[in-house]
């Protein structure tokens, strides 16, 4: 296993990011959102909180607007009869399917059937997502381009386990151009901090600049569940432009 969040701190720039899983005392769902950007319209973006989910919103609206706003501003994570994320407007869709399914991975399968990966070219971002379904059944997801042009969906079912989690990321983690997507099974890391709070300065401080790189960091949500009653939760967020640092 990977210690707390070296792997994490090890990728340069690895786009927008998902970690399930538990914390230590086995009393919470863990789900971590976190963004980070390399364009100034991706840049000027924060996550606030609403009434059973964390928003992308603009920052600064008239910089944002110089990217593409439908791929920019959405839900990341809603609670419901269960929990979705994702890093884009298919995380309502996944909200949608949460009471439908007992298998977590069917939940994804079904809500992204008709999903493919950004339009974004050159680097064709891809669409990550994971949900949580009681008792405590999770999966993660990724909808990514394929050599010919085509959507390849991959599903992974992840067992929620004390002071673990799993990450995947739409990028690989290199600064390169175009970007290259994330490859390979979900990313075992370790949850050891003991609130939403110290869990978001965690992930934070990982994503931050080596060597005195560029600061790609944008925001990061963590949400702590009950695992009994999934709709008792504590949500804390940390966006980069609050910060004074």
């Amino acid at each position: 296993m990977v210690t707390k969040l070296k792997k994490l701190s090890s990728l340069e720039y690895p786009g927008r990011l998902i970690i399930l899983g538990k914390d230590l005392s086995g009393s919470y769902i863990v789900v971590v959102y976190a963004v980070t950007g390399r364009s100034p319209s991706s840049q000027a973006r924060k996550i606030i909180t609403t009434k059973n989910r964390a928003w992308v919103e603009p920052y600064d609206e008239m910089t944002l607007k110089r990217g593409n706003v439908d791929l920019l501003v959405y839900p990341a994570i809603q609670i419901s009869k269960g929990i979705a994320v994702s890093n884009g407007k298919h995380t309502s869709a996944i909200r949608d399917c949460l009471a439908q399914q007992k298998n977590p991975v069917e939940v994804l399968a079904n809500a992204l059937e008709n999903w493919d990966y950004e339009p974004d070219a050159p680097n064709y971002t891809p669409r990550i997502s994971g949900c949580v379904i009681k008792p405590e059944k999770a999966a993660l997801s990724i909808i990514k381009r394929a050599s010919d042009g085509s959507s390849q969906k991959n599903y992974y079912g992840i067992s929620l386990i004390d002071g673990k989690g799993k990450m995947i990321a739409t990028y690989s983690g290199e600064n390169s151009n175009p970007l290259l997507s994330f490859e390979g099974e979900p990313i075992d890391v370790d949850l050891s901090e003991k609130s939403p709070e110290e869990t978001a300065e965690a992930v934070y401080k990982a994503l931050g600049p080596k060597n005195h790189e560029k600061d790609f960091r944008v925001s990061v949500a963590v949400l702590f569940a009950d695992t009994k009653k999934f709709e008792k939760y504590v949500i804390s967020i940390i966006n980069r432009h609050d910060r004074k640092e």
